[in-house]
């Protein structure tokens, strides 16, 4: 999970739509926002280039009676089906942390150890913190049913295929340091837009020592 930067104003057809009794939140202005302010992919598990995208709310809006919620463009995110049915849960009902309002490296830590996925909190008390690293866990991990199992197991294995090309990257630029090719391909890996880019940037930050010169592409 990495921050991203809501666009303003608000879609026109969210308030027409809020008036009308049986009115809709995904409307194509939406979506299409939607889409372009999350880089069309996940803000969860972050995948990228979703076939099965879905306009997810923040915060629950009770099968369209809390209203303000259900048309609140802060309160829609973009995220996979897979995703929004693991935080389809009463645990994750108080709120998770919002991504466009706050950052969330700064208060967790996305690490990848060979089949294990982390979520580390980084110092925080925050239970919105808390909902947040457990969600994304168990984005990789439920296994409650037989299409779950197969989606965590796929999320895994595409991160895994992510942070290889990014190990490989970071091995020929050790090798060719002054490569621009290289140092442009670690760029493009390393910016929020990039699949599973809250793990890549981690890694990096985590290898400072390695990598100091690399650090620009983590903290822009």
């Amino acid at each position: 999970m990495v921050k991203i930067v809501r666009s303003f104003p608000a879609p026109a057809s969210l308030k027409e739509q809020s008036d009308k009794a049986n009115g809709s939140y995904t409307c194509n202005d939406v979506i299409e926002r939607l889409r372009e302010d999350f880089y069309n992919k996940c803000y969860i598990c972050e995948l990228k280039g979703l076939q099965d995208p879905q306009v997810e709310h923040l915060l629950p809006h009770k099968n369209g009676k809390d209203r303000k919620r259900k048309f609140d463009w802060e309160n829609l995110f973009w995220a996979c089906g897979h995703c929004n049915s693991v935080k389809n849960q009463k645990k994750y009902e108080s709120g998770i942390l919002d991504c466009c309002k706050e950052d969330p490296e700064k208060v967790l830590a996305f690490r990848l150890r060979e089949n294990e996925v982390l979520a580390c909190v980084l110092g925080s008390k925050d239970k919105k913190v808390q909902l947040t690293a457990e969600l994304v866990k168990e984005a990789f991990y439920v296994q409650n049913t037989g299409m779950r199992v197969y989606k965590s197991d796929m999320r895994l294995k595409e991160l895994q295929k992510e942070m290889n090309v990014l190990y490989t990257k970071l091995e020929a630029y050790k090798k060719k340091p002054d490569s621009k090719l290289i140092q442009r391909t670690l760029k493009a890996l390393l910016q929020r837009e990039s699949a599973f880019a809250g793990f890549k940037r981690c890694y990096v930050r985590e290898h400072m020592a390695e990598f100091p010169e690399l650090q620009k592409y983590v903290t822009e």
